[in-house]
């Protein structure tokens, strides 16, 4: 059973900073830079929405208006896992925080996906 495991939510201060984790294991999870990989991330009461996005070989990364210049996506392939790394955090950035990868595309829409993991909380307060 492939699994999408994410960590590092928590409580953090208005500009203060958290860096998440997202690691796959399991299954038929052959090869990880095969997949491009995706954090998206749901509000309560909101949508999901997508945040950033890296390919495979980590080469081609994308991001969200609202996160461009606080949030930074990287990988390691050798430790099957993806990493955001975030900076200047607001309010408003607050949700479940979710992995999800695709070994067809750079997962930048919220759906059409492989495999997704439970989700990890942040909340900042003001």
């Amino acid at each position: 059973q492939v699994q999408l495991v994410e960590s590092g939510g928590g409580l953090v201060q208005a500009g203060g900073s958290l860096r998440l984790s997202c690691a796959a294991s399991g299954g038929t999870f052959s090869s990880f830079n095969n997949y491009g990989v995706g954090w998206f991330r749901q509000a309560a009461g909101k949508e999901r929405e997508f945040v950033a996005a890296i390919s495979g070989s980590g080469v081609i990364t994308r991001y969200a208006d609202s996160v461009k210049g606080r949030f930074t996506i990287s990988r390691d392939n050798a430790k099957n896992t993806v990493y955001l790394q975030m900076n200047r955090l607001k309010p408003e950035d607050t949700a479940v925080y979710y992995c999800a990868a695709n070994p067809r595309v750079v997962p930048t829409q919220g759906d059409g996906h492989d495999y997704w993991g439970q989700g990890t909380l942040v909340t900042v307060s003001s």
